[in-house]
């Protein structure tokens, strides 16, 4: 399963200070003395703090710190770290954990935190296929844990720069009030949804369809919220609205250059259900790869609800490159067989964002198992539909 990360970091209440240095392997595990037992007698506020040393051609170290959610967390960091010459005219650049200013040439490169300083100290909640997203540390941040995890702390780079980096960030995180919960406990287990009926699984389709009414991809997502949720998780978990036309990609396109934002909105196809294209289309890509590889997905507001609060109907597929289009000969994206991949990267990267109170997977009475897309291309599944919960916290407004 392939996955991502969110802001978050944690100590263990309880114990002594404690250090953790490490090398690109992962850091030393915490003291016996800071173990969960302690950490889960912690008060209201936190007193302990832990110190992280992250090498300069570090990628993403394993603090061995697990997080809890409520917890607020204060990371400060010292040190700095040097590229050498990008050629012979110029020279070393050296830099503290705010990272190097970005520049137009950085535009054709791929780094985890966007709106970051290049080479700048980065975290994430969970290993880098669990799905959380990438945040901005820098010298100082203070950040509140939405849900718990593993810490993991970064630079944010390429590969090649990781290769040539030299010097180091020394990172002190300490925690300002204690979370709730124990550490490594199952976060939002699966649970049975009194209003997800069979009944009403069965009047859901299990295929959109395109502009010809050939079939298409698989609906394997429900999601259960308002607009403004809906549209608040994605953003949130880093997920971008897709451009609905060729000028509105142009337009983005030419502003994201000029302001130095990598650019994940290229627009994509309409596809149909309940007799209308998608509501919504949000994709999540690294910057550059977006033309032939990014997680995508379309949503439709269905005509049916739970609890006064509508059903949105998502298809979610993973783009991995380019195959011919079956109908007419020409190119198009092609998907990653396994579609439940794809559904499960929807579960994590929305769950981590601790906007969801409740999901389950569940089979519908007609569950897809195998098929073909619209353009030709087969995809598989153990025919369950992801079920989210989203947490209700604005007034209702469909």
């Amino acid at each position: 399963m392939r996955r991502r990360t969110f802001l978050a970091f944690a100590v263990l209440a309880g114990g002594p200070f404690a250090t953790v240095c490490a090398g690109q392997s992962g850091a030393s595990a915490p003291t016996p003395s800071n173990a969960a037992d302690g950490r889960a007698s912690a008060g209201a506020s936190g007193s302990e703090s832990y110190q992280v040393d992250v090498p300069a051609g570090t990628l993403w170290l394993d603090t061995k710190i697990d997080v809890l959610a409520g917890e607020q967390i204060q990371f400060s960091s010292t040190g700095s770290a040097t590229y050498p010459p990008a050629d012979n005219n110029a020279k070393d650049q050296t830099f503290n954990p705010d990272g190097l200013p970005r520049s137009w040439r950085d535009l054709i490169h791929e780094y985890p935190v966007a709106d970051s300083g290049h080479g700048a100290l980065i975290g994430r909640i969970g290993a880098a296929d669990s799905g959380g997203q990438p945040f901005a540390i820098g010298s100082n941040q203070k950040t509140d844990i939405p849900v718990p995890g593993r810490l993991f702390l970064g630079i944010n780079q390429g590969t090649r720069e990781a290769a040539g980096a030299t010097g180091s960030f020394h990172v002190t995180i300490a925690v300002l009030h204690a979370g709730l919960g124990v550490p490594g406990a199952p976060f939002l287990p699966d649970v049975a949804l009194p209003g997800v009926t069979t009944d009403l699984l069965a009047k859901i389709p299990r295929r959109v369809s395109d502009p010809a009414g050939n079939p298409g991809d698989m609906v394997n997502v429900l999601i259960i919220g308002t607009q403004d949720q809906l549209t608040a998780v994605f953003k949130t978990s880093g997920w971008v609205q897709v451009d609905r036309s060729v000028s509105d990609t142009i337009l983005a396109g030419a502003l994201a250059t000029f302001q130095k934002d990598a650019y994940l909105t290229m627009p994509m196809s309409t596809l149909f259900l309940f007799g209308r294209g998608q509501d919504y289309g949000f994709a999540h890509a690294e910057p550059v790869k977006v033309v032939e590889s990014r997680n995508h997905l379309r949503a439709w507001k269905s005509p049916y609800e739970v609890d006064g609060r509508p059903i949105w109907c998502i298809a979610a597929t993973h783009d991995i490159g380019f195959e011919r289009d079956q109908r007419n000969n020409g190119l198009t994206h092609k998907i990653d067989s396994a579609i439940d991949g794809e559904r499960e990267y929807v579960n994590d990267t929305l769950s981590e964002t601790g906007l969801v109170s409740q999901r389950d997977h569940v089979t519908p009475p007609d569950a897809l198992t195998s098929a073909k897309t619209a353009t030709g291309g087969e995809f598989h599944s153990d025919g369950r539909v992801l079920v989210l919960v989203l947490k209700d916290t604005a007034p209702a407004k469909n």
